[in-house]
């Protein structure tokens, strides 16, 4: 029946002429395909717009298409703090610091006056000559002391306070003269006995002389003092050595007794850093 069917219209083809035959037998053309539009990706971060939380900022696909911009593992979008890494109780901010009232890097915690800036060598309590005696219960809160004389000096310290008597230089030069050996040597043994204390030595001239000339030599002298003491096994952080030249007189530089007074060395004892 099928070859029947095929014979009569190749038949009925034959029976035209020219272009028409060409129309009639020609094979019908296939319908033409159209390829559907791909997902739209708003923000070109390769999550297309249905899938992605964050659809026009850039972001990463283990966080739903969002930025994290800290890398606390919280997309921006719900990090309570974007640009600063925080914890889950935080909603993505850092935790707030512990209380510190008084603001002197103490917490309040481990803090014995949490309202009063101290220091910590005083529990966080003021502590003006740093002798780790907070001042309320210190007897001489600028000059450091030791515990047993309640914050003041004990007396065999106390003579090296203010200018000291028997250190001499020779004339215009800062070699310590041997006959102020002994006198240092007993600051010495003070600074042994007291670790708690340290020692500022400052040097002074009188108005003879350049200035810049008298700065220099009372550094020189004040340096002089200082080594002599390091190289008694004291430890340099324990001894401080400054110059004023003729800046701070103790009497009027008017006759040859007072210009003697202001050429001297003065200790200044003093308490932890």
């Amino acid at each position: 029946m099928r070859q029947l069917v095929r014979a009569l219209l190749f038949t009925s083809c034959a029976a035209l002429s020219g272009v028409a035959v060409s129309a009639c037998c020609a094979t019908a053309p296939a319908p033409v395909q159209v390829k559907p539009p791909p997902p739209k990706d708003s923000d070109g971060d390769g999550i297309v717009d249905t899938d992605d939380q964050c659809p026009e900022v850039a972001g990463i696909a283990q966080l739903g298409g969002c930025m994290d911009t800290d890398g606390d593992g919280f997309p921006d979008n719900t990090d309570k703090c974007p640009v600063e890494k925080g914890d889950v109780d935080h909603q993505g901010c850092p935790p707030p610091p512990p209380p510190d009232a008084d603001q002197d890097g103490i917490l309040d915690q481990d803090d014995a006056c949490p309202n009063e800036a101290g220091q910590a060598s005083a529990n966080g309590c003021p502590d003006r000559d740093g002798d780790t005696i907070k001042d309320a219960d210190d007897a001489c809160p600028d000059q450091a002391g030791t515990i047993e004389d309640k914050g003041c000096l004990p007396k065999a310290a106390q003579k090296f306070a203010g200018a000291i008597k028997g250190i001499t230089f020779d004339v215009g030069k800062p070699t310590i003269k041997k006959a102020s050996y002994r006198t240092l040597d007993d600051a010495v043994k003070i600074l042994n006995n007291y670790p708690i204390l340290r020692l500022e030595v400052d040097g002074h001239t009188d108005d003879q002389g350049p200035d810049e000339d008298n700065m220099r030599l009372s550094q020189a002298r004040a340096d002089a003092v200082r080594q002599y003491m390091l190289d008694k096994g004291i430890a340099p952080e324990r001894v401080e050595a400054k110059g004023f030249g003729e800046t701070m007189p103790v009497v009027p530089n008017t006759s040859a007794g007072n210009r003697a007074k202001n050429r001297r060395i003065e200790f200044k004892l003093l308490g932890k850093k």
